[in-house]
């Protein structure tokens, strides 16, 4: 087959993003939901492990200890997982990716689910702050597009505002494009027509 043979798939490994767009496609921001969503969690685990430990150490000694001590362990863990660790994941897997040509959405390991909307269908965008995040600069995007599917709402947005800016930004830059794109088919078309 020698050099001529082409390879399917990306030579390196591409991480998310960049392996889901399209040639002619780049990202322009990815996001994460806000940092402090991570903040309670946090607060369980230090408080699950601390509860844990002061309650082996407060089991008195006999013969059921290790069986009291490993109850305790197993109860914690399972706290652990529900308020710790599920939040954790979900966090570290929401991704926000605002492209030149669409609007990325995805969340999940095991269940996942996502949306892509391309900007060119996105019909209004808007954002929401409470007065705590206009603290922590964070919000709530919400985007209207064309379809069935109605709005997507997007939580804890770092820089919501911006977000909301950039994203009517790119909007305008897609359909500039769209419009030079359709320009140079027409002129193309009229050429060939010559």
């Amino acid at each position: 087959m020698g050099d001529g043979g082409a390879r399917l798939g990306h030579p390196v490994a591409v991480p998310y993003p960049e392996k889901l767009l399209a040639e002619d496609e780049e990202a322009v921001r990815h996001l994460h939901p806000h940092w402090l969503t991570i903040f309670w969690p946090i607060v369980w685990f230090l408080v699950l492990v601390g509860g844990a430990s002061f309650g082996a150490a407060s089991i008195p000694d006999g013969d059921r200890q290790g069986l009291f001590r490993l109850l305790l362990l197993a109860g914690a863990l399972v706290l652990a997982l529900a308020l710790v660790l599920v939040p954790l994941l979900r966090w570290r897997t929401t991704h926000y990716v605002i492209t030149t040509h669409r609007l990325l959405f995805r969340e999940g390991i095991l269940a996942r689910h996502g949306r892509d909307i391309g900007l060119s269908r996105i019909t209004d965008v808007s954002y929401r702050q409470s007065l705590w995040d206009r603290v922590i600069d964070s919000g709530t995007l919400t985007i209207e597009s064309a379809g069935d599917s109605g709005a997507t709402v997007l939580k804890a947005i770092p820089d919501s505002d911006g977000v909301q800016q950039l994203l009517n930004h790119m909007i305008e830059e897609d359909a500039d494009r769209r419009a030079r794109e359709n320009a140079g088919y027409i002129r193309g078309n009229d050429a060939e027509l010559l």
